[in-house]
């Protein structure tokens, strides 16, 4: 079974054709803007939270003695290596 849709009929009047013109170009037109105030806000949003996490790393990293510090970022721990008597059907 086959799925197709009927073809629009276009109107002959040069005058539905002209107003349904400048409503598509006003409906991507204010697509476009829209599109643009998105990207701004996210712009200025991520800069604002960059700049915030920049200030607090240059202020926690400086110790009171003037020096700075380094804390490992890096958990130990202890593990074990399992061994895959059998093999898992696929």
């Amino acid at each position: 079974m086959r799925f197709s849709l009927p073809m629009p009929r276009r109107s002959r009047h040069p005058l539905v054709r002209a107003l349904s013109l400048l409503v598509g170009l006003a409906v991507v037109g204010v697509l476009m803007v829209f599109g643009l105030v998105v990207a701004g806000v996210l712009l200025v949003g991520g800069a604002v939270v960059f700049a915030l996490r920049q200030w607090s790393r240059k202020r926690g990293a400086v110790s009171p003695a003037g020096g700075r510090t380094h804390r490992p970022e890096v958990i130990e721990g202890e593990y074990v290596v399992l061994h895959q008597t059998r093999h898992a059907a696929r």
